[in-house]
């Protein structure tokens, strides 16, 4: 199809996650308990919030309509804290290695100059990729078909619709996802070689056991959202494939953030105790 013959699109529709009406209640209820505990936890609101609400209206609606423009937003967004979460989880990664492995250095190491750095460093690499993403997807041009295999406006779904040549898209995806993958994974990989090395050489079975259990939860949420990422993104987009990515999808946009406050907050002694205190001033 060719611009000239085809009004442009100025709204999208999203498929959403599900077309079974008997799944939409059910699907709400879930999403909106998993969205509830990532607000209380108070940790990735941002991130949360630029997706879910719009999913939980999505679930109770009966037309998912979202403007040209607010996809558009929704997109940079997305990306940027997909990306900047990609590069957070690394930090933690390094937090955890000095912790196991260098604990006399641990507070020169890890200091507050050392921890505003990374997070800059997360956030600028987020920009510069959440801007990339969306200025190529701005040059594109979308004709008659306006209707989203997703229940956000996610990269590829969004480029299965463009009536223009989405070569140069496609070759930003590749190297952006590729960085943004590749290089926090390796990086965490060696950090935990390094963390279980020092482990095995802990003499103690109750030292190994605590040190196992300070990285355990942070494992699971780095597998959980790169493997989840790699699926979506790291093979040929297809019908078949889209819909597994859009699964997939669920983890690093509702999954990953809900378990966050486990890995940062509900793992720290001194939160553990407030909370039981509070806890039992409420049971008493």
């Amino acid at each position: 199809m060719t611009p000239g013959n085809a009004s442009s699109v100025t709204e999208f529709i999203l498929v959403g996650l599900t077309d079974l009406s008997e799944l939409q209640l059910p699907l709400f209820c879930l999403f909106l308990v998993m969205y509830v505990v990532t607000v209380l936890g108070n940790m990735d609101l941002f991130y949360s919030s630029v997706l879910t609400p719009k999913m939980l209206m999505n679930f109770l609606s009966k037309k998912n309509i979202i403007s040209y423009m607010g996809c558009m937003t929704q997109l940079y967004f997305f990306c940027f804290f997909v990306i900047s979460e990609c590069y957070v989880l690394t930090s933690m990664a390094y937090d955890r290695y000095v912790a196991i492995c260098n604990p006399l250095l641990y507070n020169v190491v890890m200091s507050p100059k050392a921890c505003s750095s990374l997070m800059l460093g997360s956030y600028l690499m987020a920009f510069s990729g959440a801007m990339a993403h969306t200025g190529c997807m701005l040059r594109l041009t979308f004709c008659d078909a306006n209707t989203i295999n997703h229940y956000l406006c996610d990269i590829l779904p969004v480029l299965q619709l463009s009536c223009t040549s989405t070569y140069v898209n496609e070759l930003v995806v590749f190297i952006v996802v590729g960085i943004n993958i590749i290089v926090p994974s390796v990086t965490i990989f060696v950090s935990y070689g390094c963390i279980l090395s020092s482990i095995l050489r802990i003499s103690s079975t109750e030292g190994r056991s605590k040190a196992f259990s300070t990285c355990s939860s942070h494992i699971i949420a780095v597998s959980l959202f790169f493997g989840s990422g790699a699926i979506m993104y790291l093979k040929p987009s297809s019908v078949g494939s889209m819909d597994e990515g859009k699964i997939s999808s669920v983890f690093y946009t509702n999954v990953v953030p809900m378990m966050n406050p486990l890995i940062y907050s509900l793992r720290n002694k001194d939160v553990k105790i407030a909370l039981r205190r509070t806890l039992g001033r409420r049971v008493f």
